[in-house]
């Protein structure tokens, strides 16, 4: 399924959580933080107010309650707002 995001929103992949800790300690899915960085999958046209700055293929930041989880294909994304995106990552 290919998804287009409307407006000024994006489809973000997050990276995967932190399976085992520097002492090699395995954290349960329970445990992990929700990651809050992930890699920019596809972007709207942007809206007459605010232009499209991010691009397919950006590696961004986001804050930990932003966005909305979907499931795509097995696998779950985040679309949210551009303007909760806090950074890009370079």
């Amino acid at each position: 399924m290919k998804i287009k995001p409307l407006a000024d929103r994006v489809l973000i992949q997050p990276t995967a959580a932190e399976e085992v800790t520097a002492a090699g300690i395995i954290i349960p899915d329970s445990a992990k933080e929700k990651p809050l960085k992930g890699k920019v999958l596809a972007v709207g046209a942007g809206t007459k107010d605010e232009e499209m700055v991010l691009k397919e293929g950006d590696t961004v930041l986001y804050g930990k309650y932003a966005g909305t989880e979907v499931e795509l294909d097995g696998e779950k994304v985040i679309i949210m707002r551009q303007n909760e995106v806090l950074a890009v990552v370079e």
